[in-house]
């Protein structure tokens, strides 16, 4: 499939009036009324709750989710983000008012959030109903016009999204498009005024330098490799339950989940049999079996995994059945950190254990490499947690509870450097999508500012002096 220089698609999707549709609706006002978007996040939560099976089912097909995983990772999590927003969506877009300096006293200074116009949301296929309408519920919340997306790799999932969104929200604000990579492409030759991007570091730069041509400002939600760090000094059972549950759901395909353990060895020691058995208490002996274990989403990415295998010692796991599109919850030790499995970022159901002497070790081996999308430690040492606060740097760092802080819709949620750039949900969301525009207004009288004037005498450079500090 190819795409041509106008912007259109081999599909015939014509993107270029897409997005001229788009901007006609933006420009013509109807996006900016507080009712117009509440009803549009009213019509997202409607979409969610009458769909919750629709969606459930799309999801297992993809991925091999069960519906009790298709609703605590996706849909309800997509839910929670349209309630807060929705709840509290009138508060943050009040102007806020800024204490203007002795200067330019007497004025009033505000500042009010003004919608970007047209934004593009390109979704992952890891969790492909959650990672569409979240940005989508922040781009509508601040009133602009939205095209998602979907992945290629999810097609249940995009069929669905293209089929169910034009039902819920206003069409001349949303549109959904599917395809794959030259659809992608095509679009990015459109210009839009944010792009939002959720994928890997690879693509990312190749939104970042399509936008860079119409100086698109974009957040790139990326992923890498996030470690936990044990020093033995939790309850190692508690903490060896968290990890399975962090690193496996969706079979690890999940770009905060635990990518590999750094341990002291005696702790190390311990894992290698706790990890597993807590594996073994979520899914049983037969992962194939349950019902809640998930499946990976392409046979490429299988055998990219299975390569993984040969990296270390294997402690548990391994078994696979490429029909199934299965890989069991893998655990392997012994792993040299320069081994292909420490390169990459694993995107799969395999937990390398590396041993380190200490917190010390820890951190100098987490910022010896990119900085993670999240930093994991279960350590009630106080000044280690204090040194992991202070000098390490990712996108959010979680004491005890691997993956939870995604949930939090009160928290920004993001990377930094490799791992992103910019953040959302909740009010982050609302600062994404909008321009926080300060507004000034200064009285005829009395005319202060002609203190500033020319000539510049000795006398209104006293003054100058005294209100300028």
């Amino acid at each position: 499939m190819t795409t041509d220089m106008a912007g259109q698609a081999a599909s015939g999707v014509d993107f270029a009036s897409t997005v001229d549709e788009l901007r006609a609706g933006f420009d013509s006002g109807l996006t900016r009324p507080l009712g117009w978007r509440r009803a549009q996040l009213d019509g997202l939560a409607a979409l969610l709750t009458e769909h919750e099976l629709d969606i459930a089912a799309a999801l297992a097909s993809d991925l091999g989710k069960s519906a009790g995983e298709s609703y605590l990772t996706e849909t309800g999590l997509a839910l929670a983000e349209v309630r807060h927003v929705r709840r509290s969506l009138r508060w943050w877009l009040r102007p806020r008012l800024v204490r203007p300096t002795l200067a330019t006293f007497p004025s009033l200074a505000v500042t009010v959030r003004e919608p970007l116009g047209v934004c593009l949301v390109i979704a992952p296929w890891n969790y492909p109903l959650q990672l569409a309408l979240a940005p989508l519920v922040g781009a509508l919340a601040g009133g602009n016009t939205c095209l998602v997306k979907p992945s290629e790799l999810a097609p249940a999932t995009a069929a669905l999204l293209a089929a169910l969104v034009p039902r819920y929200v206003d069409q001349r604000a949303v549109r959904v498009v599917t395809g794959g990579v030259p659809e992608t492409t095509a679009l990015l030759r459109e210009r839009f005024d944010h792009i939002f991007y959720t994928g890997n570091g690879r693509i990312a730069r190749i939104v970042a330098e399509a936008a860079a041509a119409h100086l698109t400002p974009t957040t790139l939600e990326l992923g890498g490799k996030c470690p936990v760090f044990l020093d033995g000094t939790t309850d190692l059972r508690i903490a060896a339950n968290r990890i399975a549950w962090a690193k496996w759901t969706n079979a690890g395909q999940t770009c905060v989940a635990p990518d590999y353990v750094l341990a002291t060895p005696a702790v190390a020691d311990q894992l290698e049999s706790l990890i597993p058995r807590a594996a073994r208490r979520m899914f049983g002996d037969d992962a194939q079996r349950s019902p809640d274990y998930g499946r990976i989403i392409t046979d490429a990415h299988l055998a990219r995994l299975l390569a993984y295998v040969a990296d270390g010692r294997l402690v548990s796991g391994g078994h696979h059945d490429t029909r199934d599109r299965y890989l069991e919850p893998t655990v392997l030790a012994d792993v040299s950190p320069d081994a292909p499995v420490m390169q990459e970022e694993i995107f799969g159901p395999i937990l390398p254990i590396l041993r380190v002497p200490d917190a010390d070790a820890a951190i100098a081996f987490v910022n010896g490499r990119d900085r993670p999308l999240a930093l994991y430690a279960f350590t009630s040492d106080a000044a280690a947690r204090r040194r992991f606060v202070e000098q390490t740097s990712s996108g959010a760092l979680t004491f005890g509870l691997p993956l939870a802080h995604f949930a939090m819709t009160d928290l920004p949620f993001g990377g930094v450097g490799a791992s992103g750039m910019g953040s959302y949900h909740g009010k982050y969301s609302l600062a994404t999508f909008t321009h926080e525009k300060p507004v000034v207004s200064k009285p005829d009288h009395p005319d202060t500012s002609k203190v500033v004037h020319p000539p510049i005498t000795a006398r209104r450079t006293r003054i100058a002096r005294r209100v300028i500090r």
